[in-house]
Formats: structure tokens, C-alpha cells, sequence
């Protein structure tokens, strides 16, 4: 009989930054998937190069501080500050700290669940 999928889950900030680097052809460390649920670890170093992506996101703050760009205005972030992207937005961090991560959560149908 197959595993039965996991009902919890626990990573702490430590244990997903063990997982790095990211793979290659990713920006971040990949920490859990479930449904349409991923989950990242995303620390990035000198510049963030993201481009838009095609799920909604979620970022928290999970240590250090920066600016996060959202495609028109700069807000000051710092652990524990949450943010929301739609889907196709403009967005990326700026000032961060070299010590700088944020876990990253996609989820839903590609192009976003705000449509119609």
C-alpha cells in the first residue's frame, strides 16, 4: 500500500536554508508542495532578478530587512512583515540585507484567483 499523503507539516527557517542552494532554473529553495500549494524559501543575494509569476503569492519576512518594490511604490520590510502578489505583477526586493529570506507560498490556478 502506497504512503498516504502528509496531513502536517513542520520546516523550520534553519532547516529549509540546510536545503540550498536552489536548483538550477530556480531562484529559490523548494520546502513543500501540496495541492496547488508550493512552497519556497527565497534568499536572495547582491539583486533579486524575479520576473512576474503566473500564481498568486504570498511572501512573510523571515529575517532581516529591505524594500519591496511592488511595480509602483517602495515599502520598507522586515521579519515578520507579509505581503500579497497577484498573479502577472511587477515586483522585487531592493536594500535587503545579506541576510535577507522570505518564505514564498504559490497557490491556485495559473494567471491568479482574482480573474474574471
Amino acid at each position: 500500500m502506497a504512503d498516504a499523503p502528509a496531513r502536517t507539516a513542520h520546516v523550520s527557517l534553519a532547516e529549509a536554508l540546510a536545503k540550498g542552494p536552489p536548483p538550477a532554473g530556480n531562484l529559490a529553495i523548494p520546502v513543500f508542495e501540496h495541492g496547488s500549494l508550493e512552497v519556497e524559501l527565497y534568499a536572495p543575494r547582491g539583486h533579486d532578478p524575479q520576473k512576474p509569476h503566473d500564481c498568486d503569492e504570498v511572501y512573510v519576512v523571515a529575517r532581516g530587512r529591505g524594500v519591496f518594490f511592488d511595480g509602483t511604490a517602495r515599502h520598507a520590510v522586515e521579519a515578520g512583515a507579509f505581503l500579497f502578489v497577484a498573479a502577472g505583477q511587477i515586483h522585487r526586493f531592493e536594500e535587503f540585507s545579506d541576510d535577507f529570506a522570505v518564505w514564498v507560498f504559490f497557490y491556485g490556478p495559473r494567471g491568479g484567483e482574482g480573474r474574471g
